[in-house]
């Protein structure tokens, strides 16, 4: 990782931190508050964890993008947890196919980044 990369990780990982630290749920109550707050110290260090043996520069930049766009979508609606997608069940596959290969393949293409270490994490 390279001097540049190392202190925008961190200024990230700090960035997250102090948006947990000032933190207030949309509902305004103080359980859902400190809950929400939980979670974003919770899902951070849990992601940070799993990255930090990360070597390869173009892995570093998506998971860069992604935590920046995670940032982004939850300060935009006031939630912390990231947006589910919504694509009907079987709306990418083709008709004739017999097998969910293709299916699968194509929405793990269309998943946003902002989900891409959700569904490893949970």
């Amino acid at each position: 990782m390279t001097p540049v990369t190392r202190q925008e990780v961190l200024s990230l990982y700090r960035k997250i931190f102090r948006i947990a630290k000032k933190w207030q749920s949309a509902s305004g109550q103080i359980e859902e508050t400190i809950k929400e707050k939980e979670y974003i110290e919770n899902e951070a260090k849990t992601l940070f964890q799993k990255n930090k043996n990360v070597t390869d520069p173009k892995l570093i930049k998506q998971c860069i993008e992604e935590c920046e766009a995670r940032i982004e979508i939850g300060l935009h609606y006031n939630i912390p947890y990231p947006r589910p997608i919504h694509l009907p069940p079987m709306g990418l596959a083709h008709k004739h196919r017999r097998t969910l290969r293709h299916q699968e393949k194509l929405r793990k293409i269309s998943k946003p980044i902002y989900l891409k270490s959700h569904d490893e994490v949970s």
